[in-house]
């Protein structure tokens, strides 16, 4: 019990390598126990997370060595959930992907396999770590794991995970230069030991450069707008499971790893304060520009990927407002959004798998052919939206408090249009699939009885659609165990 914390990215990292050599022998059985890793770091997740909110944040030293001097993990509410969360998104695409399961060689399956659960390791060390060059490696871990998943689609697929490949390097470099700055300052890597040297050190410009870069290189990660431009052609062209997972959680944990070093590592600096306010009003032109670009789009997925530019931009923004309304709307939108946007994805995707629907156009009927699928489908889109009683309602209306607050107008206006914009392209896909022109030779062959997709590939997309209701109901629990435990101490 008291290791749990490391096995939750060891279990994982190790099974890994593993299971490339257990595909060799018997591919179900290497399937089957990638599903069972991911089942066994998600009971851990769980014991961590009730440990933490029984007792408290909980430090894991590794080795024994107590921090500063050794590598430190940190569990409180928000990163134990986080580890919940990815974990159980993890199990619900892997599901998912053996409905869409194609014939391929032993070798291909299992590496596929592999490097899903080094996908999986890295992410989790990114929520769970309290050491900044510590962060840098799992951003490297998951990136280079995401490559090859996002590339093994088709040609398309290939060329913009290469550009996402350059982008993400520089975005890396940036990060890890601002690392380089705060250490040279500090003489720590440690995130609370840098936070409390920092609060000894005036700044200058070592530490402007340090915010610059840091800010910058996660940016590009979370695809913040206008350095969002690896994102569209990736959740466009990547394999259906795949983006799934990634479009999920990837880029929300590249804002989480924002919020923990902005508020956790650089509070109380009057340059952090200026760094915030650029990235309100960078945030918030990303918002109208992600649901502009989403309006235009013909193609179901880009529309999604646009959409979770301008849905990224609303966290950012809260990030930026900064008093307890707006970083609540903020951290709900992480877990909100994760879960949302899976749906709309696998939903997506299996519209593809079965009809070879992409396009909006080629929508119509589908709520008929596939009323459950389209069903969750639309449940999600609301959710987008932000109708209640859905999980999107409830962040945005604290986002829209903590804006009012801050007294700033012009945010609450972008906010309101974003919503009418995504409600006018969701509508689109929506009112395509039930009211658009019925494919009636289609219909009259259908087998009645039969499932419209398979039970492994239907589940998930079910789940997930009930789970955009159910965050959305008990909202004020999860802000009451959670959120409010991982907020920072504001003036």
């Amino acid at each position: 019990m008291k290791h749990l914390p490391a096995l939750l990215v060891v279990l994982p990292l190790f099974s890994a390598a593993l299971i490339p050599l257990i595909a060799a022998l018997t591919p179900k059985f290497a399937r089957l126990s990638v599903l069972l890793v991911m089942v066994a770091v998600h009971i851990g997740a769980w014991l961590t997370l009730k440990q933490v909110l029984d007792v408290g944040a909980w430090n894991y030293a590794f080795g024994g060595w107590p921090a500063p001097f050794g590598i430190e993990y940190v569990v409180d509410a928000l990163s134990g959930s986080l580890a919940v969360l990815i974990s159980l998104l993890a199990i619900l695409t892997t599901i998912y992907s053996q409905g869409l399961r194609q014939p391929n060689t032993t070798l291909r399956s299992g590496v596929f396999e592999a490097l899903f659960l080094l996908l999986l390791a890295g992410l989790l060390g990114i929520v769970l770590t309290g050491d900044m060059f510590n962060l840098y490696v799992f951003i490297e871990i998951s990136s280079l794991a995401a490559y090859p998943l996002l590339a093994s689609g088709n040609s398309r697929g290939v060329v913009a995970t290469f550009r996402y490949l350059l982008i993400s390097t520089i975005a890396a470099s940036f990060y890890l230069l601002g690392t380089g700055f705060l250490y040279s300052m500090t003489g720590t890597l440690n995130m609370a030991d840098m936070a409390n040297q920092l609060e000894l050190n005036p700044g200058g410009p070592a530490l402007a450069a340090a915010i610059a870069f840091i800010v910058v290189g996660l940016s590009i990660k979370l695809a913040l707008f206008p350095v969002h431009g690896w994102l569209p052609d990736v959740y466009t062209y990547a394999p259906t499971p795949v983006i799934g997972f990634v479009a999920a959680v990837m880029t929300k944990v590249s804002a989480y790893a924002l919020f923990r070093i902005l508020y956790f590592v650089l509070n109380g600096h009057g340059i952090t304060t200026k760094a915030l306010e650029t990235l309100g009003w960078i945030a918030g032109l990303g918002i109208l520009a992600g649901s502009l670009m989403a309006l235009v789009q013909k193609d179901v997925r880009r529309i999604l990927a646009y959409s979770s530019i301008s849905q990224l931009g609303y966290i950012v923004l809260g990030f930026a407002i900064g008093n307890t309304w707006a970083l609540t709307g903020a951290l709900l939108h992480v877990i909100n959004h994760a879960v949302i946007k899976s749906c709309l994805f696998l939903t997506a995707g299996a519209c593809q798998w079965k009809t070879g629907a992409t396009r909006v156009a080629e929508y119509a009927s589908l709520g008929r052919r596939l009323p459950i699928t389209i069903g969750a489908l639309t449940v999600s889109a609301i959710a987008i939206v932000g109708l209640p009683p859905t999980a999107g309602f409830f962040s945005k209306w604290y986002l829209a408090v903590g804006i009012l607050q801050a007294g700033n107008w012009s945010f609450l206006i972008i906010l309101i249009l974003s919503s009418l914009l995504s409600a006018a392209y969701f509508y689109r896909i929506v009112e395509q699939a039930y009211f658009g022109p019925a494919d009636t030779a289609y219909l009259q062959n259908q087998t009645s009885g039969k499932l419209e997709l398979p039970v492994a590939m239907l589940s998930p997309i079910v789940l997930l659609a009930v789970g955009a209701v159910l965050l959305g109901i008990f909202n004020q629990q999860i802000v009451a165990s959670v959120i409010t435990k991982a907020l920072p101490i504001l003036p």
